[in-house]
């Protein structure tokens, strides 16, 4: 069986190149951490190890990120695993979003996720350019007004997130698994309108999902068409 060679086997010149790999190594692992601190101090959105990829689809490994919430404080998607994780894209702005809210549907969707042991990240991706852009104390305001229950509320106004994961609406809702695999991914329910009448009689999807979950059965709609408004991604 082969073995490295001990430092003192090592000639100078062996050695020098050692410690030359080794400190940048260190100097790398310090950079990367320079620059997520840099990032998250300007409330900037970052994904983990990314690769330029197609956003993920059902069964596929939900990328990892880390974003700043309305209070300031930072969230890495891979701080939850061996939870749930329901993913929520928001704007105050939108009829949809107002609807789901305003009628109560989306808050008590979130206390019953929470209330099992789910994690729920509402997300706001909307520029800041956008006419409907609120800043993290007045949406953090407006989630309070509209008794929101989410575990917290990040921003992402660069949009790297959402993009990331192919989010095209408000409301567009994801479920990672407790091993961080994408299990569910559309629409908060079935029907596709902005009229709060249509809640009663539409199937709540995320609801649908989480039961499926949490009951140890296969997810009898993993993927379904999202509806809402488009997400004001920034485009410059």
């Amino acid at each position: 069986m082969s073995t490295s060679p001990s430092p003192s086997n090592l000639s100078r010149t062996e050695r020098a190149a050692r410690n030359v790999r080794a400190a940048r190594a260190a100097l790398s692992r310090a950079s990367r951490r320079a620059v997520m601190t840099a990032a998250m101090a300007l409330g900037a959105s970052l994904l983990i190890n990314a690769q330029a990829h197609a956003a993920p689809t059902v069964g596929q490994k939900a990328p990892d990120f880390v974003a700043v919430d309305t209070n300031g404080q930072r969230h890495q998607l891979s701080d939850f695993a061996g939870k749930y994780v329901v993913l929520e894209w928001t704007n105050p702005g939108c009829p949809f979003v107002r609807k789901h809210y305003g009628s109560g549907n989306m808050p008590a969707t979130q206390k019953a996720a929470t209330a099992r042991g789910a994690v729920w990240l509402a997300i706001n991706s909307t520029e800041r350019a956008a006419s409907d852009y609120l800043p993290p104390a007045e949406l953090a305001a407006w989630m309070k007004a509209q008794s929101g229950a989410p575990t917290a509320v990040l921003m992402d106004e660069d949009g790297i997130v959402g993009q990331a994961y192919g989010a095209r609406t408000t409301p567009h809702l994801f479920i990672i698994d407790p091993k961080g695999v994408l299990v569910y991914a559309g629409g908060i329910d079935s029907i596709a309108s902005a009229r709060p009448d249509d809640i009663r009689t539409a199937t709540n999807y995320v609801n649908q999902a989480l039961a499926d979950a949490f009951g140890g059965r296969p997810i009898s709609a993993a993927s379904t068409k999202p509806y809402g408004c488009s997400i004001k991604y920034r485009t410059s």
